[in-house]
């Protein structure tokens, strides 16, 4: 079984947003496979379904970004699993829009989502899928950047990506099912 958590900030003043990428994916991928998110307990508003034969459990923190570790960490010890059985699919400013990393281990490289949740379980061995949002020109806008909405003409090349990271994060599940070790190779798109 594996934990797919996908970051961003509750509510509907946030859905939209750039920092709400975890979100968008999470909840396609939740649509695709049938999953029903209806179950609010561990911090998290979570639901429980499959990827092929594969058994996940998907899950919104509902602690807001910076506090996302409160819900991993409940809902791996809640479901007995460890990091490795983890995937953590946000937003990245490095990254430019549409460009999707995989990485196995890491630093939080300034995502607060992500240092939170390696702060709370000690460990950055989990698999995330880093989805690229571009950075604004000005780095004291970073904070207004990422909680606006994408442009409406952004739309088409965001359900674009969405779509790419649903597949990569199912492709993903498969092959860690598929894989006792983790191997440490990246993947990019």
């Amino acid at each position: 079984m594996y934990l797919v958590l996908g970051l961003g900030n509750p509510g509907p003043k946030y859905e939209l947003t750039r920092h709400n990428m975890g979100f968008l994916v999470l909840d396609s991928l939740a649509e695709k496979q049938g999953i029903a998110l209806t179950q609010h307990r561990f911090n998290a508003l979570f639901g429980k379904g499959k990827v092929g034969k594969v058994p996940i459990v998907t899950a919104k923190p509902m602690t807001y970004m910076n506090a996302s570790g409160q819900a991993a960490k409940a809902l791996l010890e809640t479901l007995n699993l460890t990091s490795r059985d983890m995937i953590v699919i946000y937003d990245d400013i490095d990254l430019p829009l549409g460009k999707i990393k995989v990485r196995h281990k890491g630093g939080d490289a300034g995502q607060k989502g992500v240092k939170s949740i390696i702060q709370l379980l000690g460990t950055d061995q989990f698999t995330r899928i880093r989805i690229g949002i571009g950075r604004p020109e000005d780095p004291a806008d970073i904070v207004d950047y990422v909680l606006s909405p994408f442009l409406e003409e952004e739309w088409s090349q965001v359900n674009e990506i969405i779509e790419t990271a649903l597949d990569l994060t199912e492709q993903t599940i498969k092959e860690l099912e598929n894989r006792p070790q983790l191997e440490e190779e990246d993947k990019e798109c």
